[in-house]
């Protein structure tokens, strides 16, 4: 079983802070995210300037992408990522033809079936990241066996699966056994008083987890 990947994501509202967070913990994550906020606020120059700052870690562009794959797909690629989301009720010729360009993973939010989701594995879809949206969260929700339940189903269809919404160290536990492919951390690791702190305690639990 590989060891989990660390991804930080940076959902914050404007460039420079979102460069002040990814210099401080470049050097311990694996894969760096242009969130869908920060892409809203200063496109895909967020995008280039991380590409810059990180030339050898993973760029994924948060697009949640609903339609114009290839063309989005196209653009983020230029731009120095190697991932793109859609939004899981983008239609499956949208995620094909974004795939044709860049690797794309498919948010998860409701409104999906086992069904549909092996439609996006016949169509070279590799990735799925199951999500708690912000929203949830802030509503109480949290994580336990029905998460850990969905995970593992999407684990057996073949999935590279990446799990995020309100994710910190003592959640991971919950996964322990799991072929979790990427933890996804946002206001975890860009909110802390110390973000490079805070992104050593996610690896250090992953560690000790997946050894």
């Amino acid at each position: 079983m590989a060891k989990p990947m660390l991804q930080v994501a940076l959902d914050t509202k404007d460039l420079p802070t979102a460069i002040g967070v990814a210099r401080q913990v470049v050097d311990v994550v694996d894969v760096v995210e242009a969130g869908t906020l920060l892409i809203y606020e200063e496109g895909l120059s967020a995008v280039r300037n991380l590409r810059a700052l990180a030339p050898d870690k993973i760029i994924l562009a948060d697009t949640k992408t609903a339609d114009a794959g290839a063309d989005v797909g196209a653009e983020c690629k230029a731009a120095g990522a190697n991932w793109m989301t859609c939004i899981n009720a983008a239609t499956v010729p949208t995620m094909k033809s974004a795939q044709s360009k860049i690797e794309v993973q498919v948010e998860l939010y409701k409104n999906w079936t086992e069904e549909l989701a092996q439609e996006w594995l016949d169509a070279g879809i590799q990735q799925v990241v199951y999500h708690q949206s912000r929203d949830a969260k802030l509503a109480g929700q949290t994580w336990g066996k029905k998460d850990l339940d969905e995970v593992k189903k999407l684990i057996s269809m073949g999935f590279k699966v990446s799990v995020t919404g309100g994710v910190n160290p003592g959640v991971l536990k919950l996964f322990e056994g799991v072929n979790v492919y990427t933890f996804i951390a946002g206001r975890a690791i860009h909110g802390a008083e110390d973000p490079h702190t805070a992104a050593l305690e996610f690896k250090k639990e992953i560690d000790r987890i997946w050894g």
